[in-house]
């Protein structure tokens, strides 16, 4: 049976800035994209002979969801702008509450922007190759 959830725990792993974990908040969205090959969703890909034109493109896995923000202490918001703008990307492995671990190679992208009125922050991680399932 399908068990959907938190997401527990995210550790980082970075060969000169060191590591971290976050916390993500409760009862939260987050969205996985193991990444991979796609193909080309356009209706226009056709010939005039009514043969189908495959376009294969491979994206980058990502993940996204709201972390906790300690600002006082831990500063994550910090901690993952310095990854952001680092040319070597992380190690992150993504635990979720129905015991299942993902593993990936990547760092932060877009926006990262803390909200000091619910101590969160959103946070998106896309990189390398795929995410995989580690554990589960």
């Amino acid at each position: 049976m399908p068990v959907g959830g938190d997401i527990t725990e995210i550790t980082w792993n970075h060969p000169t800035k060191g590591s971290g974990v976050l916390k993500p908040k409760s009862n939260e969205d987050s969205t996985f994209d193991e990444g991979g090959i796609r193909g080309n969703d356009d209706a226009n890909m056709i010939t005039t002979g009514g043969q189908s034109i495959r376009q294969l493109n491979r994206v980058r896995w990502s993940f996204e969801g709201t972390m906790s923000w300690d600002m006082n202490s831990a500063d994550e918001v910090k901690q993952m702008r310095d990854l952001a703008g680092d040319p070597v990307e992380a190690t992150f492995t993504i635990s979720h509450i129905n015991g299942t671990v993902w593993k990936g190679t990547g760092s932060p992208v877009g926006d990262i922007q803390g909200n000091a009125n619910t101590a969160t922050f959103n946070l998106k991680i896309a990189g390398s190759n795929d995410l995989k399932k580690i554990v589960g």
